[in-house]
């Protein structure tokens, strides 16, 4: 038996087409089974086709029997009902879009037999003409799959179009170019098969056709332009000949994704979410969209574009993929919520645009009982991780690039990569790169705060001579400020710079400055933690430290929000909570050795001193010489505070 949804859903069974049913619901019930990884409830089955039925249970009774009858054979019942849930049992069967998965998986290993296959298998859209109307549920999960399909056909094309002849990737082109008209790598690839083979006027005809198209959507042509003057170039000086000059290029909108080596920043457009609450009112989910937009924005760190833009995308039934394409921005977010029984739950993913491939992806769900005050923690956390996400994709991305060939942006990013570290020599090198980031854009207010906080390692972790150290973590962080004052890293900076100064006041309002400007600055909310935990108020500190891991609950700089949490506990003399705290910090991988110091003396305080000699031996072997009185030197402990971490160290013998 065999099914196929790559185009119209069409089941055979030894080489014959069966005579499906009429009803659209029962075929896209057999789709949405075929394709779900486990036994899907019958309540999610009815939300999922039936808006408000007399009967939805009823219903979908009688679809499983039409299903029964097409699918099951005598010995062979591929229909399973679990007690309340349904599965389809497709073991024995070819299911092309499962077929296409498995194979898409693995392009870089396939041979261009494998290729040429797996192209052939996509006949359409995947259930092409199979739309339901009042299905939202379905509507939404039909979408999601078109475009998961569309995404690997492209990918399947693109790959071939490298692996064969030209007169051969001329047909796989034109498919490419159906899918994704806007996408200017296909016309650049299209117009170099032209120029090889001699078809200039060809060429010259598809650049004036595409200028037009792109020229209706308000998009800029240029890339296009340029590559076919490239390619003119190229072949009137393999012939000797002149080549005239190009006309300017197309005035359009200028590509969101395109910028300079200097003043690159990451681009995101978050597309607005599907709303599939059955009967849903108008709002809620353009609210979540606009409150990330305005969020993401506050960040500083990232090109966002406009609501209005997105917005206007969406109302022309343009979908995240060809949207990422239409913009050229670097990543696309796209999602869909929907309220059940009082829940609102937001499905939401990353996807790096020009690579189709989702890098992060969540479910976030909460009591729906006042939808503005759950919208906002739902938008905090999805921000945060969006943030997260990036700045690691970006930071592993510069990492592999030859030093030499880094922008501004991606300088930056080597330098956190190394930052993160947490090592004197991965110091140097952060600060080497964040240096270079300056260098290449003075304007870049991040890698500015990049590098104050690199002279605040220094310092703190007494890698070098201390004072001087101070003043360079104050100076680049004033540096930040001017560069962009509006970045709450900037302020963010200079908050640890006053904080080394011991000016512990001035510290505070400028961290809070930090996350006034952006709420979702979990980096603004640690540090407040640990500023207030030596030497403010502890209870602050544990809510900020709280809070700072509800944003960023994989940040690299965990150890220091566990490790803030358990001395602000210590100072509250809540020893037992502080131990527990502190040996989370100390077990991070990256944990330095102020961070195992705490885990030892909160150990000692909570009187567990086996424990606490054994993490000391720990950081001993980091540090054979570490004392108290570094710890202390690195602190700004209020007297009572410190006096509390003699007592610890007394106890364990670390003078």
């Amino acid at each position: 038996m065999q099914l196929r949804m790559l185009g119209p859903l069409a089941i055979s069974r030894d080489g014959t087409d069966l005579v499906l049913p009429a009803s659209r619901k029962v075929r896209a019930l057999i789709a949405y089974l075929s394709l779900a990884p486990r036994a899907v409830p019958r309540s999610q089955l009815c939300d999922l086709l039936w808006d408000v039925p007399n009967d939805p249970r009823g219903e979908l009774r009688w679809c499983l029997s039409k299903i029964r009858s097409l699918l099951d054979q005598p010995g062979r019942l591929r229909v399973e009902a679990q007690r309340d849930a349904v599965r389809l049992d497709l073991s024995d069967c070819y299911v092309d879009s499962i077929a296409v998965t498995s194979a898409t998986d693995s392009l870089a290993d396939a041979t261009t037999t494998q290729l040429r296959h797996v192209a052939g298998l996509f006949s359409g859209d995947f259930l092409g003409g199979l739309e339901i109307g009042r299905s939202t549920g379905f509507s939404s999960w039909l979408s999601a799959q078109r475009r998961h399909f569309r995404r690997r056909h492209i990918a399947t094309l693109e790959r071939l179009v490298g692996q064969v002849a030209d007169a051969e990737a001329l047909q796989y082109l034109e498919q490419w170019l159906e899918l994704a008209p806007f996408d200017a790598r296909v016309h650049a690839q299209l117009l170099g098969v032209l120029a090889r083979q001699g078809q200039m006027r060809e060429g010259e005809e598809h650049l004036a056709a595409t200028a037009r198209q792109f020229a209706a959507e308000g998009l800029n042509d240029t890339v296009i332009r340029q590559a076919w003057h490239a390619l003119k170039e190229a072949r009137h000086h393999r012939s000797g000949t002149a080549l005239a000059t190009d006309p300017a290029p197309h005035a359009g909108t200028v590509s969101q994704g395109s910028s300079t080596a200097t003043g690159r920043r990451a681009s995101i457009a978050v597309m607005p979410f599907v709303d599939s609450t059955v009967g849903a009112r108008a709002g809620v989910g353009d609210a979540l969209v606009h409150d990330i937009i305005i969020r993401l924005a506050k960040l500083r760190s990232l090109f966002v574009i406009a609501r209005g833009t997105v917005f206007a995308l969406r109302d022309r039934e343009v979908g995240p993929e060809e949207a990422g394409r239409l913009l050229d921005v670097d990543y696309v977010v796209a999602g869909s919520l929907r309220n059940v029984d009082g829940r609102l739950r937001v499905t939401v993913e990353l996807t790096e645009a020009r690579a189709a491939r989702i890098i992060w992806t969540d479910v976030v769900e909460q009591k729906a009982v006042d939808t503005f005050l759950v919208l906002e923690e739902i938008g905090n956390r999805i921000v945060a991780s969006i943030a997260t996400e990036i700045e690691v994709t970006e930071r592993n991305r510069a990492v592999l690039k030859p030093p030499n060939s880094l922008d501004s942006w991606e300088a930056h990013h080597r330098g956190l990569w190394h930052m993160y570290r947490f090592s004197r020599a991965d110091n140097e090198q952060a600060r080497h790169f964040f240096g270079m980031a300056v260098r290449l854009d003075p304007t870049f207010a991040r890698a500015h705060a990049g590098l104050s906080f690199t002279h605040f390692q220094n310092a703190f972790q007494g890698w070098t001579s201390r004072e001087p150290e101070i003043d360079r973590a104050f100076e680049a962080a004033g540096q930040s400020l001017m560069a962009d004052d509006r970045d709450p890293a900037a302020h963010w900076a200079m908050g640890r710079a006053l904080w080394l100064r011991g000016r512990h006041d001035q510290s505070l309002v400028e961290l809070q400055q930090a996350v006034d400007l952006s709420p979702n600055f979990a980096l603004g909310h640690y540090t407040l933690a640990f500023v207030q935990s030596q030497a403010g108020d502890a209870e602050a500190a544990i809510a900020s430290s709280d809070h700072s891991r509800l944003l960023s609950p994989f940040d690299p700089l965990l150890f220091g929000m566990l490790g803030s949490r358990a001395m602000a506990l210590v100072r509250l003399r809540r020893f037992d909570e502080a131990a527990e705290w502190g040996m989370r910090a100390a077990a991070r991988p990256n944990a330095h050795a102020h961070i195992l110091a705490i885990g030892a003396l909160c150990l000692s305080l909570a009187d567990r001193l086996d424990e606490a000699h054994t993490h000391l031996a720990a950081l001993h072997r980091v540090l054979p010489s570490y004392r108290l009185e570094d710890f202390l030197a690195a602190m700004r402990f209020s007297p009572d505070g410190e006096q509390l971490f003699r007592t610890g160290a007394k106890r364990i013998g670390i003078g």
